[in-house]
């Protein structure tokens, strides 16, 4: 029998009682072999000191570290434990679209005219069929750079009061498309603008901001509200919509603030495409977004066509406040249509890399959706069956996770952290790693890892993983209550060996006046004692 106990240095050792030539076979055996190095003593102690902290008496941790190259444990504490990763289930689906999609994948939106085209003049109607772009040309600069701003402005009413909107045209792909169909000869349309939106079934996301799931998606199916203070304290504040357009009604009546006062703004729904601000804002503040989510994807996205056609020099006679009332044409006539415009989208990669870097809920809760439509299935539901596959085939134990979306917001969502390594793992073994681990938040760098460690640390830049924050808030204690908050990736240690590593702290009752950020520095705080400490 053999039996494995630890030296007064830590080290492992081998006891063995040998009754029969076997048994020296054996003890020869277990010399050539090395046994599983056990955490460096300075690591386990570092980690624990944080992990098992007052703060967290009544927490659950998950948590798995591994040698990137050998797949040894350097570090584990309820590994197996199911608990919710919050957005760190974007790493999962986004695994799923990279392999099944590709990410060189681009999608095509296509433009037809539905009857003949006299003299500039259409007489019937031009269709636009949605492609499932998601950004639509809409965070692309003018020299075709993909940009987005660390703390993106979908999450602008979640009490992120810096969020910020792209220096970039949100209706870049709309009008695009416009300029083409006046290039094509089309100068005026009589009959109407229809937007075919059948390539899946629409539904709702999970987490904060924007959850119309649409083959169409125009600013991420969001109108930003930009409010700016006035010059002095009292002064009304300037309000505006982007983007602008008639379809919408804002009734604002937004003051100023004094200097130490807090922004304080609210929207309110008046009516299906009708809201208001109110509030304040301090002087000399920098502008101020909020966003009023579009629960009609497809009708907002045709107003906005209309209104691109008529900028672009195209007289459009059908009207944008009212839905078109023309049928759409079977799937299998388009190819007998003339195509006047198409618009070809990012590659799945940049898609990816906003997605992961800010932790775009909209974007990860279509993947599934995409997915489906790549397999000729149209749900979510039928989208996340196929992830499973593929998850499977990448090597993880798909019995330790559950996804009922794609994006890490439903309650449904869980996962190990055994089984988040091993997606990075059987990722890492694929021709897709390199878009996967770039699309990545950077500790300390970028996206929403920016903030997570000081300027000076020796940690920052060495760490590339997703976050995740799920939080409730507790009225019977007026407190928040952090469900999760987890990060995910890859980083090279001090001495130079790259990890695979998973965090997940579930359930973490806040203190009155604290906020999710402060588990953001603890998991910052944590990586630099893997950076420092690890192997």
């Amino acid at each position: 029998m053999i039996f494995a106990s630890r030296s007064p240095t830590g080290k492992a050792v081998a006891v063995v009682r040998a009754r029969s030539p076997l048994a020296l076979v054996l003890l020869a055996l277990v010399w050539i072999v090395p046994a599983a190095a056990a955490p460096p003593a300075a690591l386990s102690e570092k980690l624990e000191a944080v992990i098992e902290a007052p703060d967290y008496k009544h927490a659950s941790w998950g948590i798995l570290v591994a040698d990137a190259k050998t797949g040894a444990t350097v570090y584990s504490r309820n590994p197996d434990a199911t608990l919710a990763p919050a957005s760190v289930t974007k790493l999962f689906s986004s695994a799923a679209a990279l392999v099944a999609l590709g990410p060189d994948q681009k999608q095509e939106t296509h433009v037809y005219q539905r009857g003949l085209a006299l003299k500039g003049t259409l007489r019937g109607d031009l269709i636009l069929v949605a492609s499932g772009d998601l950004m639509f040309g809409g965070r692309t600069t003018k020299d075709g750079k993909i940009v987005f701003k660390d703390k993106d402005h979908t999450y602008a009413n979640g009490g992120f009061g810096d969020c910020e909107v792209t220096d970039t045209d949100p209706l870049a792909g709309l009008n695009d498309l416009a300029k083409q169909v006046k290039a094509a000869g089309i100068t005026q349309i009589d009959g109407e603008v229809l937007i075919d939106d059948r390539l899946f079934a629409r539904s709702r996301g999970t987490g904060s901001g924007p959850d119309s799931i649409s083959p169409i998606v125009v600013n991420d199916n969001a109108i930003d509200v930009i409010v700016t203070p006035g010059e002095k304290e009292g002064d009304p504040a300037k309000v505006v919509m982007r983007p602008e357009t008639s379809f919408y009604t804002l009734d604002a009546s937004v003051g100023t603030g004094s200097e130490k006062s807090s922004a304080n703004l609210h929207l309110l729904a008046v009516g299906p495409t009708q809201f208001a601000v109110r509030g304040k804002v301090p002087v000399g503040s920098k502008p101020h977004v909020r966003i009023y989510n579009v629960d009609e994807p497809t009708l907002f996205a045709r107003a906005l066509f209309i209104e691109a056609l008529r900028r672009n020099g195209v007289q459009v006679q059908c009207a944008v406040l009212r839905p078109a009332s023309n049928s759409l044409p079977a799937k299998s006539e388009y190819e007998k249509l003339r195509k006047v415009a198409t618009f070809t989208s990012a590659p799945l990669k940049d898609t990816l890399r906003v997605t992961l870097k800010v932790s775009h809920n909209l974007y990860a809760s279509t993947l599934p959706a995409l997915l489906a439509a790549s397999k000729g299935q149209s749900t979510v539901e039928s989208g996340l069956k196929e992830q499973a596959k593929i998850l499977k085939e990448l090597g993880v134990d798909t019995s330790a996770v559950s996804f009922g979306g794609g994006a890490g917001g439903s309650p449904a969502d869980h996962a190990s952290a055994r089984a988040t390594v091993q997606v990075i793992q059987g990722m890492a073994k694929r021709p897709e790693w390199d878009a996967y681990k770039a699309a990545l938040p950077v500790l300390g760098v970028d996206g929403t890892l920016s903030e997570s460690v000081k300027e000076d640390s020796p940690a920052r830049g060495k760490a590339s993983a997703k976050t995740g924050t799920l939080i409730w808030y507790d009225n019977a204690n007026e407190r928040f209550l952090l469900k999760s908050k987890a990060l995910a990736g890859t980083m090279t240690t001090k001495s130079g060996t790259e990890l695979y590593f998973c965090i997940i702290v579930n359930n973490v009752p806040l203190p009155e006046g604290v906020t999710s950020s402060r588990e953001g520095k603890v998991l910052g705080k944590l990586c630099e004692v893997l950076y420092e400490h690890g192997p």
